[in-house]
């Protein structure tokens, strides 16, 4: 056993250890009851000090890996994820008590089209006639397939994106596996990844997404998959360009297999072009479009398409659960997409959520506040200290959401994300309240007045 630990360790710092020895857990090298070898056998074996192996020996622990039993030894357990607070809920304090809610992230319900003239239209259809239907409407597909960036070989949906991507993580991550992410990313997603005690591996965002030479860098990790979003990224705003995309597609055609899993989560107001590598590697990409942002977050739907084997393992595994997502929901989808007054309305919403964004940094920029909003709903904003900034805008009567839980690893400097999609006006107020939560400029007067519409959750 002394010799497979040692031969599986790449890199001898104690998160590789660990993660080499999550690996083998996962694998079966190392079964469930398995005594481990000495601290001091490993790091003798390894030539390290038995300080960096007892490191991640409490690391494997933490993760529910292993468990020392006194003098009995160290022994493999089945994987257990200890409870934490999801990175998740911290976005949110106590947003109830605070008049002006921009901290979470959902669109505002008053650019959302109207659904009761959808509801009538599809009656009272009967649009089930056994469980075991195909999980998507036939003319629901064949639209989706339509809007698609890339031809995917099988389409489900799915009950959101964060359902897509739960299902998705399931499919594909295993413990000890190591999984790239954008570092600052969608927490949830690290939440998730985290459940599977799967390892994180972050890479930089640029203006055109993420950089090819720290994608090809984490890539020597032989991660399992690669998460990105490829337009209007939470919570920077980014959006990956076409010539950004073929460049990463260049670099994953090396790896092909690493599945790379696309979050499109603001899809119909992102004012970005539909990209995605799947237009390159069709095979190795599954994206997901979620329509909670751009037609309404009650309707609980996002589709997924990609390789037929693993969109197919989504779609038998929800048989086991909730079995389909709603086809009363689905035809309301369907008539929403195609209806052309609902096309319009969702336009207007694309082009005032524009609106917005342009305002905010217009304004912030006098104050010498550089944020970045490039597209979508959210805007990121860098501040010099974060808890003051969130203390500092609740005084205000502000809420909005710390920058920590979208980090993988420190950026390097604080920032705190704003729905700026809520902001319907006080633009040059609010950025005045901004500026002075940033600490770009030092108040020297009582706290700033301010008159601002709070946006509908």
């Amino acid at each position: 056993m002394l010799q497979l630990i040692a031969g599986a360790v790449n890199d001898r710092t104690a998160r590789g250890i660990a993660a080499a020895v999550s690996r083998l857990v996962h694998t079966g090298e190392l079964p469930a009851g398995s005594r481990l070898p000495t601290v001091r056998s490993v790091a003798q074996a390894l030539g390290i000090s038995p300080t960096t192996v007892s490191e991640a020996w409490r690391s494997l622990a933490s993760a529910g890996a292993i468990q020392t039993r006194g003098r009995s030894g160290t022994f493999v357990l089945t994987p257990a994820r200890p409870r934490q607070k999801l990175r998740y809920a911290r976005l949110t304090a106590n947003p109830a008590t605070l008049p002006h809610d921009f901290s979470t992230g959902v669109p505002d319900h008053d650019l959302l089209p109207d659904l009761a003239p959808a509801l009538r239209r599809i009656g009272d259809t009967r649009l089930t006639t056994s469980y075991l239907e195909e999980p998507v409407l036939p003319g629901l597909e064949a639209v989706l397939r339509e809007r698609w960036p890339f031809a995917p070989q099988q389409l489900t949906v799915v009950d959101g994106a964060l359902d897509a991507l739960d299902r998705l993580v399931a499919a594909v991550v295993r413990f000890g596996a190591h999984v790239v992410v954008e570092n600052p990313t969608f927490p949830p997603i690290l939440d998730l990844l985290e459940t599977v005690g799967a390892v994180p591996v972050p890479v930089a965002l640029d203006a055109a997404g993420l950089a090819p030479a720290a994608l090809a860098a984490a890539l020597e990790c032989a991660p399992t998959a690669v998460f990105l979003q490829p337009r209007a990224h939470n919570p920077t705003g980014v959006s990956m360009t076409p010539a950004r995309a073929a460049a990463l597609a260049a670099v994953l055609a090396e790896h092909p297999a690493v599945v790379v899993i696309e979050d499109d989560h603001v899809g119909d107001i992102a004012t970005a072009p539909a990209v995605s590598l799947g237009t390159h590697l069709p095979d190795q990409v599954v994206h997901v479009r979620s329509f909670s942002k751009s037609h309404g977050p009650d309707l609980r739907l996002a589709a997924v398409g990609g390789p037929a084997g693993l969109i197919a393992a989504v779609a038998d595994r929800r048989l086991l659960g909730p079995g389909w997502s709603s086809r009363v929901l689905q035809a309301v989808l369907l008539d929403l997409l195609t209806d052309a007054a609902t096309v319009k309305a969702v336009g207007a919403a694309r082009l005032e959520y524009g609106r917005r964004r342009d305002l905010l940094l217009s304004a912030l920029a006098t104050h010498g506040v550089e944020a970045s909003a490039g597209d979508g709903i959210n805007m990121w904003i860098p501040v010099r200290d974060q808890q003051f900034a969130l203390l500092t805008l609740a005084a205000h009567g502000i809420g909005v959401a710390p920058g920590a839980p979208f980090e993988v690893h420190p950026l390097g400097s604080d920032h705190i994300r704003v729905t700026v999609g809520l902001v319907r006006d006080g633009f040059d107020d609010l950025a005045g309240v901004l500026a002075d939560a940033a600490g770009t400029r030092h108040r020297t007067s009582g706290p700033r007045t301010h008159s601002l519409h709070r946006g509908t959750r």
